[in-house]
């Protein structure tokens, strides 16, 4: 699940919207402990899992809803898990109502699953986070219901391909401008826009923290990744203009003109040589060859 890049305080001030970090907020990364690392392998690995199990029921003629329903009792009555977005509530928002977040065609990010039926030729993300012994597992997937356009498919292999080249630049000594500026450069020379408003994010016994990771960017920028952070990677790119809407439900976010947009995420892990993935399972989709030949 997305937070808010500070450096769009002014256009969600004038939107009515709340931003998660900015002035004194959750100034400082945590370095997480060896214990805080197991157990977030616990949580990514199980966050993961739902997304395994969800798959077969992302098809034509089911409702959004019922995919939550699903994955509500999945995490709850097997994994002993808990769903992180259900009564989800930031400060000015309502809270969020759903264990999962849908985004369906033009939806960016937050959609609320609902009545909406899926039919053949839709693309959705799923987002998935649970908590299991106080920690956080994030992570996300593009589904295609039937046969999907060649426009969506081509969006969403660019932005898995986004979110993996951003992943290839985790590295002690590297800076989060690298991961945004590798992930803008090869959106926007697929002729996509990068999504700027909503941003990967620290994560551990909080939902949301420090550091932000914004998926544009300049290289050599913004804080230098240290052993022991964790954090997400989740572009949202769009196929035309990178400008957004806010629904009136005060949590949905679509491509202002009405684009089709694509999200992946993984939680990642700084290690002493460079990263580690912790929301992975059997059923994920594993990395490009030509970006894991760079590893």
């Amino acid at each position: 699940m997305t937070c808010f890049s500070p450096q769009t305080a002014q256009f969600l001030n004038q939107q009515n919207l709340f931003f998660y970090h900015s002035g004194n907020i959750m100034s400082a990364i945590t370095i997480k402990t060896e214990e805080d690392i197991q157990g977030m392998r616990v949580a990514g690995r199980l966050g993961s899992e739902v997304l395994d199990y969800i798959t077969p029921y992302v098809k034509a003629g089911v409702t959004t809803g019922e995919l939550d329903r699903l994955c509500h009792e999945y995490m709850v009555n097997v994994q002993g898990t808990i769903p992180a977005p259900l009564n989800y509530c930031p400060p000015g928002y309502t809270p969020y109502p759903k264990a999962i977040c849908t985004s369906v065609n033009d939806v960016i990010c937050h959609g609320i699953p609902g009545d909406k039926v899926l039919k053949n030729g839709d693309v959705v993300n799923l987002d998935i986070t649970i908590i299991k012994d106080g920690y956080h597992g994030d992570t996300s997937r593009m589904f295609f219901i039937g046969e999907p356009s060649i426009l969506a498919k081509r969006l969403s292999t660019i932005t898995f391909e986004c979110m993996w080249l951003g992943i290839s630049k985790v590295k002690p000594g590297n800076h989060l401008g690298d991961i945004g500026h590798i992930i803008q450069q090869h959106a926007e020379k697929a002729g996509y826009s990068v999504v700027r408003e909503f941003c990967g994010h620290g994560i551990g016994k909080i939902f949301h923290e420090d550091p932000q990771i914004l998926h544009y960017g300049k290289p050599g920028t913004l804080a230098e990744m240290k052993p022991g952070m964790i954090f997400t990677i989740e572009p949202m790119i769009n196929a035309g203009r990178k400008e957004i809407r806010e629904m009136s439900d005060g949590w949905t976010i679509k491509t202002r003109d009405r684009s089709l947009s694509a999200q992946w995420e993984h939680t990642v892990l700084v290690t002493e040589t460079g990263f580690e993935i912790l929301t992975t399972s059997a059923g994920a989709p594993p990395c490009p060859e030509f970006i894991s030949a760079t590893f």
